[in-house]
């Protein structure tokens, strides 16, 4: 194997995970995030009425949790408090679309640094009966160009240049895709789900320990002077554990946005106000227009499905399509490891073996191959061989898994699953953090994986009207073209979704169509993996969610063997 590199789980890998197979199906969200799930009965009140809950304060640091068992719905969220919104919301009778909503409004007061309305989700949707995929991706503006990311000298700025300031803020899509979503599977009023945000941003809430340690630690945040003066206090240090934060601007955006729909954030004076923060920053400025906002259009798309088989159990796995290529590449990861022995190396003393991690590993290095090369915008590149299922065809990876020796291959080279050979070049890697994860199973069997971003943590550094703009736009190659000047199909381009490695999950019974799981992760590239090793855990050596969950994180990028820091003998 190759030498081995750190893998650091995120700062709060405080993880607990709802669970049941007794009337509808399984919630299971993978590694990386705190998750606090709460579960009861349907009963619907009349109307709706939030209740501000206990708030409890959150870890900073890895704490083990055990999972969670629900009779008629669950819901899990990267904090109580948004966690706690959407169960009020399924108790009410709402739709797992609703509760979604909830979570995520909430989401952007209490947990500002991985998603929020001025950022970007991907939405897969069941009702028992279809996989539907809702994509609310960010947008290169129609200024931007291929050059976006090159500095005067024509070579890409280093990352943190690129991410602070205006030039990395897409056109925001989470509000957007919402809203198409709720048009067609909500059951509660719009306005409705904005009450438990609105009330815990007039109110305030508890600064997190989780939230304060990234505050404190961030070298760029309080560049930004509304943003220092909402997360710091006035001698320059970040708000304490347990101070009550209020953001009454918020509020006041969610009330218009409850009121008017998405149209209150992408057109008129919050629009003007984003458009004015990503332009006129006096050293990094965008190129984003009041048209580019008007004009941004979520996108209904056809999930992508494939079959896994595990003994005798037949399994479909469903992801999100490109511009995501979680579900692609953990579907040639499982669908190249079938293709190994790695079925007869079990767990080791409750941990993976180093010959089954060498396997996953090459399989990943193979996977990431093919991402880089090929994995973009459908709108502006071809899939190979005519359709994305391609990469996923069972002859396919079983040829690619020939490739597998003793060694490692240490970086793998792309494969041709079509006809005819592309024309672009493979994207070198870049930093990818962030995001967060919701799962929800609603009382009438629905099932919500939402995966959201503002990509880094804060994303841009840019505050305004109380929330953080996205810097989506640094998930495109900085380089358009590779030395020998061919192009790179991730390059900027107008109008362009960049590629992401996100990776909304829903799992059913081939046979039945009974849905098994709902899952997903944060963490950028590493989503992948946490996912990956998750329904691995769970399908492949009989664990239970929350003990797939438990495993200690690895990995590759195509690079070097990564491994979850103090997880793994010496």
């Amino acid at each position: 194997m190759t030498p081995t590199r750190t893998l650091h789980a995120p700062a709060t890998r405080r993880l607990s995970r709802p669970f049941s197979r007794t009337l509808l199906a399984a919630a299971t969200l993978a590694t990386g995030v705190a998750m606090i799930a709460v579960a009861g009965c349907a009963s619907a009140p009349s109307q709706f009425a939030y209740t501000v809950p206990a708030q409890p304060e959150g870890s900073s640091g890895y704490t083990e949790k055990p999972g969670w068992a629900t009779e008629k719905f669950a819901v899990a969220a990267a904090n109580p408090l948004a966690t706690d919104a959407g169960y009020q919301i399924l108790k009410a009778g709402g739709s797992a679309v609703d509760a979604a909503i909830a979570v995520q409004m909430v989401l952007t007061l209490v947990e500002p640094q991985s998603s929020g309305i001025g950022g970007g989700a991907f939405l897969l949707h069941s009702t028992g009966k279809t996989v539907e995929a809702y994509d609310g991706r960010e947008t290169a503006p129609a200024a931007a160009d291929e050059k976006l990311f090159l500095g005067a000298d024509g070579k890409p700025v280093q990352f943190y240049d690129g991410v602070v300031g205006g030039r990395s803020v897409g056109v925001p899509g989470t509000v957007r895709m919402l809203e198409m979503a709720h048009k067609q599977h909500g059951k509660l009023p719009w306005a409705t789900l904005f009450q438990p945000a609105i009330t815990l941003a007039e109110g305030g809430f508890k600064v997190s320990a989780r939230l304060n340690t990234l505050v404190k630690a961030d070298a760029h945040l309080k560049k930004d002077p509304v943003a220092a003066a909402y997360f710091y206090k006035p001698d320059g240090d970040a708000r304490d554990v347990g101070f009550n934060l209020r953001n009454p601007e918020l509020a006041a955006v969610l009330r218009r946005i409850a009121t008017e729909g998405s149209k209150a954030l992408h057109e008129g004076e919050i629009a003007k106000a984003i458009v004015d923060k990503v332009n006129k920053h006096p050293t990094n400025p965008g190129k984003l227009s009041m048209a580019d906002l008007a004009g941004y259009q979520a996108k209904k798309r056809e999930a992508l499905c494939h079959d896994y088989q595990v003994a005798s159990k037949d399994f479909r796995v469903c992801g999100f399509p490109p511009p995501s290529s979680g579900a692609i590449a953990i579907g040639q990861i499982l669908g190249i490891l079938k293709n190994t022995d790695a079925a007869a190396k079990p767990l080791q003393d409750g941990i993976p073996s180093a010959d089954w991690l060498h396997l996953y590993t090459e399989a990943a290095r193979l996977a990431f191959a093919d991402r880089a090369l090929y994995v973009a915008d459908p709108e502006f590149v071809q899939p190979p061989g005519g359709s994305w299922s391609s990469l996923l065809a069972p002859a396919y990876l079983a040829e690619r898994a020939k490739l597998i020796g003793p060694q490692s291959m240490k970086v793998a080279q792309p494969g041709n699953p079509g006809a005819v050979k592309t024309s672009y070049a493979p994207m070198s890697d870049q930093p990818e953090y962030g995001t967060s994860h919701i799962s929800i199973v609603d009382a009438m069997g629905n099932a919500v994986a939402m995966t959201t971003t503002i990509e880094d943590q804060f994303g841009a550094r840019q505050m305004v009207k109380g929330f953080l703009l996205n810097n989506e736009l640094t998930d495109f190659s900085f380089a358009p073209t590779d030395a020998k000047g061919q192009p790179i199909a991730n390059r900027v381009q107008p109008g362009k979704r960049p590629r992401s490695s996100m990776a909304p999950t829903l799992v059913f019974d081939k046979a039945t169509g009974e849905l098994l799981m709902s899952g997903g992760s944060p963490g950028g590239a590493a989503i992948i993996h946490y996912t990956a090793k998750t329904l691995y855990g769970v399908f492949n050596w009989g664990l239970m969610p929350q003990q797939a969950i438990n495993l200690p994180n690895f990995g590759s990028m195509n690079g070097p063997t990564l491994l979850e820091e103090k997880r793994f003998p010496a």
